[in-house]
């Protein structure tokens, strides 16, 4: 079994996750007829838009808060290759963490099932003068709080 991206402690809550359909598109192919691998981050941010709605955690949602929340870690494992107009399935995970920072795990399937790639991003949260937020700032928090009492 690969090691986990995001190591959890006894008492944290169980990940969020949203999941979205898509169809690799012809513009997404290479000469190889495959799926190009820098296109895999735009699969993760169908992902990360879908978990954002679905929670209001979305990037509006941080930036009406005063929070901006640029991607600092971007890690992709690729493992099968995905063909033009195959159907596939892209999972997100959001792993709870009392960091001020957001970590998301993601799952590519084929239509198959198969995986193809997984990866994670770690978000920073910064003030809107781009000052690094130390601890988390208060709507993240609140939500955090939430998470973790199981009533969102």
């Amino acid at each position: 079994m690969k090691k986990p991206y995001f190591k959890r402690s006894e008492n944290d809550p169980d990940p969020l996750s949203g999941t979205v359909t898509s169809k690799v598109r012809f513009q997404e192919v290479d000469s190889l007829g495959i799926a190009w691998h820098g296109h895999f981050t735009s699969y993760f941010e169908d992902a990360r838009v879908t978990m954002g709605e679905a929670y209001n955690i979305g990037y509006m949602d941080f930036y009406n808060n005063g929070i901006l929340a640029p991607i600092k870690t971007l890690h992709i494992d690729y493992l099968h290759p995905l063909k033009f107009q195959e159907e596939i399935t892209i999972e997100g995970r959001l792993h709870y963490t009392e960091a001020a920072r957001i970590n998301n795990e993601f799952i590519i399937r084929n239509s198959q099932g198969k995986t193809a790639a997984t990866g994670f991003t770690v978000q920073m949260l910064l003030d809107q003068d781009y000052q690094l937020f130390m601890i988390q700032p208060e709507f993240y928090k609140n939500f955090c709080e939430r998470w973790k009492a199981g009533t969102l």
